[in-house]
């Protein structure tokens, strides 16, 4: 990690916000399952823009970047305008539940982002894009989108794979103010784990890749002061369920 102070938010403060949670399954979510059809329909048409015998790079801004969802050939820093990090997606399933939904970070509208391009082979990225459907897309239509966009990397700008959110889905809550969104991520979990994990390993790995997110930074600060019962929630907190 890099010499800024230790983070504040620690496996030890994480730990008090785990709990075992089954996992509820789709009807939670309101909406139709993707189908094996849906995820080779969805599959090609992202390939059908891309050369087939070209390699493909897959933008990674947040887990991508510390648990991949498939075989990648190594990685480097990239950097996308237009779009940045922010937990702008209301769960009900995964990291959270019906009774204290959680927050999915994916890549809004403004800005830039810093993060990693990870390459899919060729020969290989037929399947490498139909895994990372599964893990990254559940439901249709999805909140979560996946588009090529342009990045830059060592110079050079070219097409990558990325997750954006579509602000009209009915979970967006592009609202959330940091204090709002630290009080969802001190409590909520899900059957894949809480909010407080997932913002403290994403926290963490940037840093070790040299990148400072001065406002997830900041967010980390505050989720740990929720747990330890140093600072009060605020109050109300915006659900999205409209």
């Amino acid at each position: 990690m890099s010499g800024r102070a230790a983070m504040a938010l620690t496996p030890e403060l994480v730990a008090r916000v785990h709990r075992d949670v089954p996992d509820p399954g789709h009807s939670v979510m309101k909406k139709e399952p993707m189908t094996d059809g849906d995820y080779r329909a969805l599959t090609d048409s992202l390939l059908a823009a891309r050369d087939p015998g070209e390699d493909v790079w897959l933008f990674a801004y947040g887990s991508l970047i510390w648990k991949p969802a498939c075989d990648i050939d190594g990685q480097r820093a990239a950097h996308v305008h237009g779009w940045h990090r922010k937990f702008c997606l209301r769960l009900v399933r995964f990291r959270g539940t019906p009774d204290c939904p959680g927050l999915m970070m994916a890549l809004d509208r403004g800005g830039s982002c810093r993060g990693v391009i990870q390459r899919l082979p060729a020969a290989t990225a037929p399947q490498c894009i139909e895994q990372l459907l599964r893990r990254e897309v559940s439901v249709k239509p999805p909140a979560n989108i996946p588009r090529w966009v342009p990045v830059k990397s060592d110079g050079k700008r070219l097409p990558a794979l990325a997750f954006t959110v579509d602000s009209k889905a009915g979970n967006y809550v592009g609202g959330h103010t940091l204090e709002e969104t630290a009080a969802v991520l001190a409590k909520a979990c899900g059957h894949w784990g809480s909010g407080a994990e997932y913002l403290m390993h994403t926290v963490a790995h940037l840093e070790d890749l040299g990148i400072h997110d001065r406002y997830l930074w900041k967010l980390q600060a505050r989720v740990a002061e929720l747990i330890a019962g140093e600072i009060e929630p605020p109050l109300p907190i915006v659900t999205g369920t409209r």
